[in-house]
């Protein structure tokens, strides 16, 4: 029963891989490239390359309310976005009575400069994206893919604990200077077993944080036939259920949903607004209807860090300026806690007296710290660069177990079967393919860019055309290969497709020398800037690994290495 249970788990890990390591691929791949991404946008984003330590902090009332009363006279909404280490500028963002789509405006952090749109989306509002929805955001078709992934990447790693007998001796068994084919299973076994914790917490927290997308009635079963909020802001409880034990008194200020919840979708409505005011203190405030003036800003930052700490205040947002109901809400930083909070302090606007405030229940905080795991905002430079070599350990994992599938069916059928073939097209296009398109992303920014050759035209679709372009490129590139040679065909689709990943990623670090004037000299030593020059170093030890796994690639091509046994397909599961 023991052979048969290991056996059945042998051939679900081996079908979860190979319907699901594509996506799954690509999906890490944008995961672990989103753990720096907004390191990748001062690198993407030259004008935004901009040093914190030599500045003063920033007067709202002094500095910044001039450039919203110029700016923002008439918007019903702004925010402020406070400058820090990772986006050293100050933001402002305000709707328009035009439109409703906010207008996002950057300032220099010291001189208050407007800085220039950046023609780009940056890895914050392309790669990032991707990681979580593929961009395919009709009806969360991408996000629900996602889901389904991270569903099969769970089944992938505890079907790979089952069919692994020696997993404690895996631990420590990694032969890279043996042959190809063993060193590629010794690599699979080993990241798969250290990464085991980092890889399913990673997983599980990503479908945490997701659950009003997969779980979308979820709070209009537990809202909607509870009792609307009174006037005065007071819960009404509920005969059949008590408060919530633990609430803290600080609840956030109900939505106006007093007339709606009389059934149907204008009950599910109104569950959802209150789940969002109750949970995560989403509320816009009424109007007044009475004109009024505005209160010190910088008072109510002083009042907020008094009970937070000094500098915690990083976001300040304002509903209805200029009317006696108005008012500000500060948000707290998470740059010091792994909790990614949503608490915030809440004063009038006409006034400055504070109001009730937000402060999100235990049960809240624990999504929370769940979310912070996964988003890594905390500005910890030691676990940011753990998770960075965690998630290219799981990429790692991914590839090396679809090549060792690769290199097992072609060794038994020469390539000539449709669905090895097949195979070997989506494997190869899966990994090399997304690498070299992200360099071509990288490359084309640097060709558009704020400085770059051709500065004007519309950057930030030209990228994502060069992302996609290159990616389907590297597809009908490995079915050539493929198709016109049948056994060796996929060996020199996976060679091929390295080199192009050398080239692109040291052309992107090239031209980005020629086009900002930051070389490796000057933001290492000279002028150091390491958010640019990480980035830099990232792409030539790209093109460094690239080289020797072209190289190992063109090794095997040739038959180097026939003397010596691949590891049979079944070593894999160890039966």
């Amino acid at each position: 029963m023991k052979e048969g249970f290991r056996a059945r788990m042998g051939i679900l890990h081996t079908w979860a891989g190979l319907v699901l390591s594509a996506l799954l691929f690509a999906i890490f791949w944008t995961g672990t490239l989103s753990v720096f991404d907004k390191e990748i946008d001062r690198w993407m984003m030259p004008v935004t390359r901009i040093g914190m330590h030599d500045f003063p902090a920033l007067s709202v009332d002094r500095d910044v309310m001039p450039l919203l009363a110029e700016r923002a006279r008439a918007a019903s909404a702004w925010s402020i976005i406070l400058p820090s280490e990772r986006t050293p500028y100050l933001g402002l963002s305000y709707d328009s009575p035009a439109s409703h789509i906010p207008v996002r405006e950057r300032f220099h952090p010291a001189t208050l400069a407007p800085l220039p749109a950046s023609n780009t989306r940056g890895a914050s509002n392309f790669i990032y994206p991707f990681h979580h929805n593929l961009t395919l955001r009709q009806d969360n078709v991408g996000a629900w893919l996602v889901g389904i992934a991270g569903m099969g990447m769970l089944v992938l790693l505890i079907s790979g604990v089952v069919i692994h007998r020696k997993i404690f001796a895996e631990f420590f068994t990694l032969r890279l200077l043996r042959s190809f084919g063993r060193a590629n299973l010794d690599l699979h076994n080993v990241t798969g077993v250290v990464l085991l914790p980092f890889t399913i917490m990673i997983t599980l927290s990503g479908l945490v944080i997701a659950h009003l997308i997969y779980f979308p009635q979820a709070p209009d079963a537990v809202l909607q036939d509870r009792p609307a909020p009174s006037a005065s802001g007071a819960q009404a409880r509920p005969r059949a259920a008590a408060a919530t034990p633990g609430q803290p008194s600080g609840r956030a200020p109900r939505a106006q949903e007093g007339e709606a919840g009389r059934g149907g979708e204008g009950a599910q409505g109104a569950a959802r607004r209150r789940f969002l005011a109750e949970a995560l203190g989403r509320v816009r405030p009424p109007k007044a209807g009475e004109p009024a003036g505005m209160a010190s800003i910088d008072a109510m930052i002083a009042a907020a860090e008094r009970e937070w700490g000094a500098g915690a205040v990083y976001m300040v947002r304002a509903n209805n300026p200029g009317d006696a109901g108005g008012i500000v809400a500060l948000r707290m930083s998470s740059e010091d806690s792994v909790t990614k909070y949503i608490d915030n302090r809440r004063f009038s606007l006409a006034t400055g007296d504070p109001v009730k405030s937000f402060q999100a229940s235990p049960t809240v905080n624990v999504w929370n710290f769940i979310g912070g795991m996964h988003y890594l905002q905390f500005s910890n430079w030691l676990l940011r660069w753990l998770y960075f070599l965690g998630g290219l350990g799981a990429c790692a994992m991914i590839a090396t177990g679809l090549f060792h599938w690769t290199q097992a069916r072609n060794k038994g059928s020469r390539g000539a079967r449709l669905n090895v073939a097949l195979m070997n097209v989506m494997n190869v296009s899966a990994v090399t393919g997304i690498i070299a398109a992200t360099g071509a992303f990288l490359l084309a920014n640097r060709c558009v860019g704020d400085k770059g050759q051709l500065a004007g035209m519309a950057g930030r679709d030209l990228e994502v055309y060069a992302f996609y372009g290159v990616w389907l490129l590297c597809a009908l590139h490995a079915a050539v290969r493929v198709l016109t040679h049948p056994g060796q065909g996929y060996l020199r689709a996976w060679r091929e497709q390295c080199w192009a990943i050398v080239a692109l990623s040291v052309a992107a670090v090239v031209l980005n020398w020629v086009t900002t004037g930051d070389h490796l000299i000057k933001t290492m030593f000279t002028d150091p800037y390491w958010q640019v020059a990480g980035v830099d170093l990232s792409l030539l030890a790209a093109a460094a690994l690239a080289v020797r796994a072209a190289r190992k690639l063109a090794l095997r091509e040739r038959g180097g290495m026939q003397g010596k046994a691949m590891p049979p397909a079944s070593e894999v599961h160890h039966a």
